[in-house]
């Protein structure tokens, strides 16, 4: 499943080289392609993923603001050209176009597909960022 490439401004976060550095958690694409992003998280509401943020080739952008509350996010990205992705092993809902959905079971029944999302475990500090790099196509990247 690709990534719907005409998704409106709102996902967008500014480049991260444009403002004052602040804590946040940051994905940089460190690819030669567009890379959409989904970020997971546990919230007071429950769990919680949300995507997409289009992240030009070799650009850095925000995809949770501020400072950082959990310790443990959860990111699942692939390439707009549908040959790389960036998985893990903890499954979460995702949806074509833009998407904010809470809880991860039953997703399709729901109506949502099914997406293992790799755990980044930030020690609680107040800030993270993940790499993206390149690799052979045809093999998952691996962050």
């Amino acid at each position: 499943m690709a990534f719907c490439l005409a998704l409106g401004a709102s996902t967008l976060g500014a480049p991260a080289l444009s403002r004052p550095a602040h804590a946040d958690f940051r994905v940089c694409n460190g690819t030669q392609t567009l890379v959409g992003v989904a970020v997971g998280q546990r919230t007071p509401e429950g769990w919680v993923s949300e995507g997409w943020w289009r992240i030009p080739a070799t650009t850095c952008r925000s995809v949770v603001e501020g400072e950082l509350h959990s310790r443990y996010y959860y990111l699942y990205a692939e390439d707009a050209e549908g040959l790389g992705r960036w998985a893990g092993k903890v499954d979460m809902c995702i949806a074509e176009n833009e998407f904010r959905i809470v809880g991860v079971k039953d997703c399709f029944a729901r109506g949502f597909q099914k997406m293992g999302f790799r755990e980044y475990d930030t020690g609680g500090q107040g800030s993270w960022m993940v790499q993206l790099t390149e690799s052979p196509r045809g093999e998952t990247p691996k962050p």
